[in-house]
């Protein structure tokens, strides 16, 4: 999501939302979030999967480094024991591969998902081996700027809205979808907010 997004995105949060209101004052506008959209993001999610980001840069590097093109066809190009020596596990390649033959055999087409609906997209890259929802969601909102996804499964927007809440512990997806259900259509900015917040608001 760009800064007018977001810009738009907070003011009518505010006029939502008191307490969110009052925390935009206190810690102000997250930084824009932007992800190219296509298979080159899509590559960088695989390698990037439970590991830190100073490691999965540096296996990114590697494995583009190996690539003749950030494409199937480069990464059908590349050897699996050439891409286990950039540092990915035999499960990232398993996935890599299943991508790229999505992609060559048409069932999936990350140049198209942004003609789709919200939930159809979420179907789309779910339906590929090795992608969650919430991997989805993220998809969604930074490679397509969607501004309606709000991952209830993630662990800090939880813990961030228990807090701007003042919840005694935090919510289950289904009760932190409840409690955002006004943010709409603006839930994507609000689970930015959130995020920000998570980093500076006090552990009460």
């Amino acid at each position: 999501m760009n800064a007018a997004q977001i810009s738009r995105g907070l003011k009518a949060l505010a006029r939502k939302d008191a307490d969110l209101k009052q925390a935009i004052k206190v810690f102000g506008a997250p930084a824009p979030r932007i992800r190219p959209p296509g298979f080159e993001t899509f590559l960088g999610t695989i390698v990037s999967q439970q590991i830190s980001p100073a490691a999965a840069s540096a296996i990114l590097g590697r494995v583009k480094t190996l690539l003749p093109s950030l494409s199937p066809a480069g990464l059908d190009a590349v050897s699996d024991d050439a891409l286990r020596g950039a540092g990915l596990s035999y499960r990232k390649i398993e996935y890599l591969r299943g991508l790229a033959k999505a992609e060559q055999a048409g069932s999936f087409q990350s140049n198209r998902l942004d003609t789709l609906s919200d939930d159809e997209a979420i179907a789309q890259i779910t339906a590929l081996k090795g992608f969650g929802v919430w991997t989805a969601e993220i998809y969604l909102m930074f490679s397509l700027g969607r501004e309606d996804i709000f991952p209830a499964n993630d662990l800090a927007l939880q813990v961030a809205l228990a807090r701007l809440k003042g919840l005694e512990t935090k919510p289950t997806p289904k009760q932190a979808r409840a409690l955002t259900a006004h943010w709409q259509p603006w839930r994507s900015v609000g689970s930015l907010f959130l995020w920000h917040y998570y980093q500076g608001a006090p552990v009460s």
